[in-house]
């Protein structure tokens, strides 16, 4: 295999300071020095053979966090790791756990066949499977070493210790799992398969269980929000059918390992239901890193004329581009679009992240007969424009390949993958050919055995960068990874530093750029770098939601009935929420406990799901051939595939022709000159306030519980490359509510008007106040502004008063919104900060444009924002401040 030359990560930040000095693109540069690492010594208990192995492999002593976790974890006592990427985690993981399993195989140990049904065994959990397949492959390679080191020291091939592990995911075929079943000492798989195949079958597991010694949980610092609320539940589960089985036996010792984060023993204690005290941390990172360098990225102001005059040219030479669309219903200057058919100031129409639709109704006459370009000399012309993060990320990814760096890029959709990876694929064809065939683009909905090849063709060379999603954040060791580019914030200082992590791991020097979106917290944590290096956040998750506790607690009594010993496990004060689902008919009390009523249909495994409840995935066919090209998240389909819709797999370009209960059906296309994105509208009804605090001058805020109805009702279709909209087309799908959690405040109208803002003015105002909010709440809360939603209306129905809503969007919250509620003025005070400092004149993406909004981002109004946000804050009595 040909190697491709190697740059050091001093010549990438020449490199950097040079591309960004163009345009006043790099906005700071933080260098990290190298530091040495200190080293321990191994662990009297640990299992000779297996320590030789490890010497093998190039690790000759273990640093200092590596024996102190492993100790604890030997002791018997519940453990978290939370160092830094490369740290090396998983042989405090491993050594005490192999180092067990080796001691129950000592010539002097009980021989016979029944001794094999107690040899002690470990579940490893992993959020990815890209993970677990790649601790499958390291552990692979350790048991190789383990074995051969025991054969050249003469020991007959029938008398080897060894460990027999075994991955079991949904993509393992059934004879692999019951082998694993049968013999695997270490089983690696993840929450989902524990909780939809392992625990609802433990009688066929009841080898593993019964001898279950250690559980593993990588990554812990990635079950935030629903998913770590799920994850909780699911971990007390495994723990109680443990006890349950192996009443008089020892309790399965956990180890979570996690990246840096805040209160980490807090954070394993509510994972496995534990006391926090029960925990032993460790955060005393030993482990040696070389230089590393992170570089603030800001895309260049777009010229509009140039902008748009490129979607023009691009549309002319689509074949499939619509007769009927406008070119020149996005022109620089141009007509746009009106929040509300007729008057703008209307009090009863909200405008939405989620919000009606608002196509533009101009009339003929109002349209210049040809094309003008932007008017430089109007003063009120938006200067703020940026270029696409995802854009920018794919040129400088050309860069960096072509002075022969292997680099990963981290993008924040599937879609945004597949565009780098085709942007990059398609400039390198053009400068580089021979580069052209090593970028790739990684994602959910790829087939199994296309993920895997991926993968092996990373580890190998043959691909040289890859385009990813947060599927290779956690935990994957490439070594040889010169630089790592990160296409919009990540939603968290931890991911931030699991993602730069990847580049420069073994010690050697690393690279990272962060490329601001075109939002306002990206723009406001580039300008501020002393929010980016920050301490970690901690992770937030709510075990106790109802809507996630409630097929929880379902699930456990099919397991096993539910006692009045399990209540505080699950964080049950009393039995009224089992009385409550058994007066539905979900359980049935007995004198013994709470059994799972075995006359429902369908399994209470199958009441809910890991990621988020909501329809199962939608496969992605091709009509002419059958095949099935991906999958798409059963709760967005509606809004990804629907009839219409742009599909991208691979690079290769798909168009929906019709979307069914069982498929999404499309057709390929060689050649389309524009994307689509989908319009919805939504309402949001108060169902209850659960808190409420009563400011200055008659304002409000408020957290509680909400209703949010939300319906698909149209697309626009974005012309490449500047993806402005150039036509706008129907559709009706089905109505979903979700019963959630939300902040809101309302201002009395008198209120807004002393302000200074008009009755006409206020729905723009409100609506742009919202959408900065929604913007910066991830920089106080372990979430992203795709966690989150909102509303904005001039007169809601409940308070009758000009209200904003900003709400979490799963059911039933994921504490998002209530730690917004609980930090209201630091919230306030930085979203005022990344309004009021933007540039623009009227209002842009850095500031109060999002990508999502229902509306097309019609009305905004940047000043009035500005104004109603500095009412909110002189209306906070000092307490709530103190507070």
């Amino acid at each position: 295999m040909t190697t491709q030359p190697h740059s050091p990560a001093r010549n990438l930040t020449d490199l950097l300071e040079s591309i960004g000095a163009r345009d006043s693109r790099l906005i700071h540069l933080q260098r990290t020095p190298a530091r040495p690492g200190r080293h321990g010594e191994w662990p009297a208990w640990a299992d000779p053979d297996l320590i030789a192995a490890y010497t093998r492999l190039g690790v000759d002593r273990p640093w200092t966090h590596q024996v102190a976790a492993a100790e604890s974890i030997h002791a018997g006592r519940h453990t978290v790791l939370a160092t830094g990427t490369g740290s090396g985690k998983s042989l405090a993981a491993w050594l005490p756990v192999l180092s067990e399993v080796l001691a129950a195989q000592r010539a002097d140990t009980d021989a016979r066949i029944s001794a094999y049904g107690r040899r002690p065994t470990a579940l490893y959990l992993s959020p990815t499977k890209a993970l677990a397949a790649d601790q499958s492959a390291a552990l692979d390679r350790l048991i190789t070493e383990l074995e051969s080191v025991q054969r050249e020291a003469g020991v007959p091939g029938g008398s080897l210790r060894t460990v027999h592990a075994a991955t079991c995911d949904g993509d393992t075929p059934l004879p692999e799992r019951d082998w694993a079943r049968a013999h695997a000492d270490v089983i690696l798989t993840n929450p989902d398969f524990l909780h939809f195949s392992l625990l609802p079958g433990h009688e066929r597991w009841n080898r593993l269980l019964r001898s279950l010694r250690y559980v593993v949980v990588d990554e812990c610092h990635a079950y935030r929000g629903i998913l770590g609320a799920h994850v909780a539940l699911v971990l007390r589960r495994l723990l109680r059918l443990v006890r349950r089985l192996r009443p008089h036996g020892p309790e399965p010792v956990v180890l979570c390992a996690s990246a840096t984060a805040a209160e980490p023993a807090l954070t394993a204690a509510r994972l496995i239901g534990a006391d926090p005290e029960a925990i032993t941390a460790i955060a005393d990172d030993a482990a040696p890193t070389g230089e590393h360098t992170l570089a603030l990225w800001q895309p260049a102001l777009l010229d509009p004329w140039a902008a748009w005059e490129n979607s023009v040219a691009a549309l002319a030479q689509a074949s499939d581009f619509p007769a009927a669309a406008d070119p020149f219903l996005n022109r620089p200057g141009g007509v746009t679009a009106s929040s509300v058919e007729g008057d703008p100031s209307s009090a009863q129409t909200p405008t939405s992240q989620a919000g009606p639709p608002r196509p533009p109704a101009p009339s003929p006459a109002s349209r210049p007969a040809a094309p003008v370009g932007p008017d430089t000399d109007d003063p009120t012309e938006d200067p703020a424009a940026r270029r696409s993060a995802v854009v920018e990320a794919a040129e400088l990814l050309v860069d960096l390949l072509s002075v022969g760096a292997r680099a990963l890029v981290f993008v924040r959709s599937r879609r945004s993958a597949e565009i780098v990876a085709e942007r990059a694929r398609h400039t390198l064809g053009l400068s580089q050919p021979e580069l052209a065939d090593t970028v790739a683009a990684y994602r959910g909905g790829y087939l199994p055995e296309e993920r895997r090849t991926l993968e092996q063709d990373l580890r190998r060379g043959r691909l040289r960068a890859l385009a990813t999603t947060n599927a290779l954040e956690l935990g994957i060791d490439v070594t040889g990874l010169d630089a790592v580019i990160i296409a919009g914030w990540p939603g968290t200082r931890v991911s931030l530093w699991q993602q730069a992590g990847r580049a420069g791991r073994a010690g050697g020097r690393g690279v990272a750029v962060l490329i601001a979106s075109d939002n306002p917290l990206d723009a406001y944590l580039v300008h501020h770098p002393e929010d980016v290096f920050a301490a970690p956040e901690a992770t937030v998750f709510d075990p106790a939601n109802p809507y996630v506790l409630a097929p929880h607690l379902c699930a456990a009594a099919s397991e096993s009935p539910l006692r009045e010993e399990d209540l505080p496990l699950f964080g049950l004060p009393d039995d009224s929420l089992l009385t409550e689902l058994a007066a539905r008919g979900a359980l049935r009390r007995r004198p013994t406990g709470w059994f799972w009523n075995t006359n429902l249909p369908g399994r209470a495994q199958d009441l809910t799901s890991l990621r988020g409840d909501g329809p199962a995935d939608v496969p992605v066919v091709e009509e002419s051939t059958g095949a099935v090209v991906g999958t798409v998240s059963g709760s967005s389909a509606d809004s990804t595939v629907h009839p219409g819709a742009v599909y991208i797999h691979q690079g290769r370009t798909y168009l929906v022709e019709e979307l069914t209960e069982e498929a999404a059906v499309v057709s390929r296309k060689t050649a389309v000159g524009y994307r689509t994105r989908a319009r919805e509208q939504s309402s949001v009804r108060i169902v209850a306030e659960r808190e409420r605090q009563q400011w200055a001058d008659g304002v409000v805020w408020a957290f509680g519980s909400v209703e949010v109805t939300s319906q698909v009702v149209g697309y626009n279709k974005l012309a490449l490359p500047g993806m402005e909209v150039v036509s706008q087309h129907p559709l009706s799908m089905p109505e979903h509510v979700l019963p959630t959690a939300s902040v809101w405040w309302t201002v009395p109208v008198e209120l807004t008007a002393r302000a200074g803002l008009e009755a006409a003015e206020l729905p723009g105002a409100l609506h742009a106040a919202e959408h900065a909010m929604i913007g910066m709440l991830p920089l106080l809360a372990t979430c992203d502004r795709w966690d989150i939603g909102g509303l904005s209306t001039a007169l809601h129905p409940q308070t009758l008063t000009p209200t904003v809503f900003v709400h979490d969007a799963q059911a039933g919250g994921a504490g998002f919104a209530e730690r917004g509620f609980r930090a209201g003025r630091a919230w306030l005070e930085a979203t005022l900060a990344v309004v009021s400092e933007c540039s623009c004149t009227a209002g842009c993406p850095s500031c109060v444009q999002s990508p999502k909004c229902g509306n097309n981002n019609e009305p905004l109004d940047k000043a009035g924002a500005i104004a109603l946000l500095q009412l909110l804050l002189d209306a906070i009595p000092d307490d709530v401040a103190a507070a």
